[in-house]
């Protein structure tokens, strides 16, 4: 059953329905303020994860899918220098299918740059001993094979991309062999400028990145990207040379190392007689590209001053004996951040040897402060057209489908949804769902306005579920539907005209055989003596009905509001347990400042408070308007957990101050009714105030009166009835 919102008075709001499906919240989870999204994969509960070296707190992995189960690593396992998200895991056994996935919400609609991050520790968390082998893919392309070689390695995944839409979505694929599982997922927002060798049509894979010279691993906050920077030194064959001073990146600088990785460098070992500093990566083969192409950055700053004229340091970088920066030397600044950097794929190769060797004319070694290695993936496959995946999402969530409907819907081919057919596209046109069916598949309820939304939907099947309520007019406005099956279920009402239409010049077959109560032209069920008497029965019996039980109402009202006022005053706040005691209590405040005192300690207790900037994280900078009332507009948003709310924030122009506002969202803590809506939270920051509610998703009261609601249909008199009586038990409440 889907909720409802109905308009009403400044607090007062109707409750009627169930909460929102947990796949709804997964594609609505949102970043924190920093843009992050963090996940403790397998984390039970509600509660967040701290990391602590980053302090980065991480949620848990419900809100983003829907599949798989939560497990414990082994106790052997456990040690303190384990990260707490390594400590869960999350498996996906079935997962309805070989692919299992995570949706990431953006904060942008497309086209964002960055940096993707899955960790995996297997710590025998199945009591197997058998680390899996499976795939990883960055929505419908490959990205990488992860091969667990033992219980205690820590496998990490990284890589750059650019986001086709307004969600990311990570997926497991089971292989055969082993259960795929993963222990945390980090996504980072980049700037756009940044590593420009990944773009729309290529993401870039991390092969490794090194902090030479440093002793211990460098990431957020040092770097805020939250790039994880490893040390590396040799002491057999580097010295390390270092400074305390910042290292200021370059204006318009690709890469933005942060200071603390550039403040350190290494140079040849002094004795070594050699004036060259090598190191070599392996190519590391992957199930469609053998031999990977590979991209180098390599990062420079000087950290000596030389004074002298006679000091000069220059050097050549070559790989494989190939010439790699300039053949004239490299010479880089001061306390300056630069880089050498590939703008294609190197030559593919088994080994790359690197070689950093000083010039002729140099009286300096040479030296490097860090390098990354990304192998480069192609991005080019079709994702599903945008407009059709969040309607087929929806469908998904309003019927709780599990079948293997997990990633995009219709790529890669392979593992496309079952009942699924797509058309195939070129990019950049995208794949579009052409049939629909799930037949046979216990759906409920009625008919989702959502499939009106698949406008290149040519088969829809519907056949053999439960479906109840009337055939919605709007799927007569798909364009292209030819055959829509009905048969078997227990729909009512009549066939909409616009789809009457549609039979008639034949430009849709319809199936609606075995539906009982469905009103048909060849059926005696549509006579129009029967309609009309039953229509003159409900007129008669309904304002008859409600008449009697409004002035029940007001009669009940009348005789019991004096008794309450009799009682005295009560409060259901509890008082935290520092509070003074009575016969201690301080000085009385001003005559009318205790209800305002009052009000602000309940409020600290009993709800969450935020600040505007989290108003304007949730809201998406107020980006979307569900209402407008005395106190203000109100907004629609997300909680990080992916709770939707409701954000009342009071405007300028409201002649209601910072008392009023304080004691009014006092007396909305205490209440507490199920037909009245929850409060969640408040704002109270300077000059901004604002309530946070439960969102109600179905629109207001007047929309389902004019049926302008989602369903498209007038909520019928009974209905209205039973809308006026818990809004009458609410009020009274």
């Amino acid at each position: 059953m889907a909720r409802r919102m109905v308009a009403t008075s400044s607090w007062l709001l109707l409750l009627i329905g169930l909460a929102l499906a947990a796949g709804v919240l997964q594609a609505r989870a949102q970043p924190d303020s920093i843009g992050f999204i963090s996940i403790d994969c397998g984390l039970p509960g509600t509660a967040n994860s701290v990391d602590d070296a980053t302090k980065l707190s991480y949620a848990p992995d419900a809100a983003f899918t829907d599949a798989g189960s939560n497990h414990n690593i082994s106790v052997e396992f456990i040690n303190p220098t384990l990260a707490t998200r390594h400590l869960t895991a999350r498996s996906f056994p079935d997962g309805g299918g070989a692919r299992s996935c995570y949706t990431l919400r953006l904060p942008v609609a497309g086209g964002l740059k960055y940096l993707l991050r899955a960790e995996f520790l297997y710590g025998n968390y199945d009591g197997l001993n058998r680390p899996p082998i499976f795939d990883l893919y960055a929505g419908v392309n490959f990205w990488s094979r992860v091969n667990v070689s033992s219980p205690d390695e820590l496998v990490r995944r990284e890589a750059i991309l650019v986001a086709p839409d307004d969600f990311v979505q990570v997926c497991l694929v089971n292989t055969g062999s082993g259960t795929p599982f993963i222990s945390a997922l980090e996504l980072r927002p980049l700037k756009n400028s940044l590593y420009p060798q990944a773009n729309a049509t290529q993401g870039l894979v991390l092969l490794g990145r090194v902090n030479f010279g440093a002793d211990e691993i460098v990431r957020y906050p040092d770097d805020p990207r939250d790039r994880v920077w490893p040390p590396r030194v040799n002491s057999a064959a580097w010295d390390v040379i270092s400074t305390t001073r910042k290292v200021q990146n370059l204006k318009d600088d690709k890469f933005e190392v942060p200071s603390m990785v550039m403040q350190t460098a290494i140079v040849p070992r002094n004795g070594s007689n050699t004036n060259s500093i090598w190191f070599f990566w392996d190519s590391v083969p992957q199930p469609n590209d053998r031999t990977p192409g590979y991209m180098a950055i390599m990062h420079f700053s000087e950290l000596q001053l030389l004074s002298s004229n006679a000091a000069l340091r220059e050097f050549i970088v070559s790989i494989n004996d190939d010439v790699w920066s300039s053949p004239r030397g490299f010479r880089p600044d001061y306390l300056f951040s630069d880089a050498i950097y590939s703008t294609a794929p190197l030559q593919r190769s088994p080994r790359y040897n690197v070689s950093i060797d000083s010039t002729a004319n140099s009286t300096l070694p040479p030296f490097i402060n860090a390098a990354e290695v990304f192998s480069v993936i192609s991005t080019t496959s079709a994702v599903t057209d945008s407009s059709d995946v969040s309607a087929i999402m929806d469908i998904k969530a309003n019927y709780r489908l599990k079948k293997n409907w997990a990633g995009d819907p219709c790529s890669p081919k392979t593992y496309a949804w079952d009942g699924l057919t797509c058309s195939d596209a070129v990019p950049p046109d995208r794949p579009r769902i052409t049939s629909v069916n799930i037949s046979y598949s216990g759906l409920d309820g009625d008919i989702s306005s959502s499939f009106a939304n698949l406008k290149a939907v040519k088969n829809l099947d519907l056949s053999h579920n439960n479906l109840t309520g009337s055939i919605p007019d709007s799927l007569s406005q798909l364009p292209s539907l030819t055959v829509l099956d009905l048969t078997g279920n227990q729909l009512s009402g009549s066939i909409p005209p616009g789809l009457i239409k549609r039979i008639q010049d034949g430009s849709l077959t319809l199936r609606h055989d075995n539906n009982p109560n469905l009103c048909t032209n060849d059926t005696s069920s549509c006579q129009p003596a029967k309609a009309g008497k039953s229509k003159l029965a409900v007129y008669i019996a309904v304002p008859v009905v409600l008449v009697v039980v409004i002035v029940s109402v007001v009669a009940l009202l009348y005789y019991l509001v004096p008794r309450r006022k009799e009682q005295g005053p009560t409060t259901n706040t509890v008082m935290p347990q520092n509070e003074t005691p009575m016969g201690h209590a301080p000085a009385p405040l001003p005559p009318g400042d205790d209800a305002y005192a009052q009000a602000q300690s309940s409020l600290r207790l009993e709800n969450r408070r935020f600040t505007y900037k989290e108003l304007e994280m949730i809201t998406n900078n107020f980006q979307r308007v569900l209402g407008q009332g005395g106190f203000g507009k109100v907004y629609n948003g997300f909680l990080e957990d992916g709770t939707q709310v409701a954000v009342k924030l009071r405007s300028e122009s409201s002649n209601q101050g910072a008392r009023e506002f304080l004691l009014e969202a006092e007396i909305l803590t205490r209440i507490h009714h199920r037909n009245l809506v929850s409060m969640i939270g408040y704002c109270k920051d300077g000059q901004y105030m604002a309530l946070v509610y439960e969102y109600m998703s179905e629109g207001t009261l007047h929309e389902q009166i004019a049926g302008n609601g989602r369903n498209g249909r007038c909520i019928t008199w009974w209905q209205r009835l039973r809308i006026a009586l818990d809004s009458a038990q609410g009020t009274f409440f």
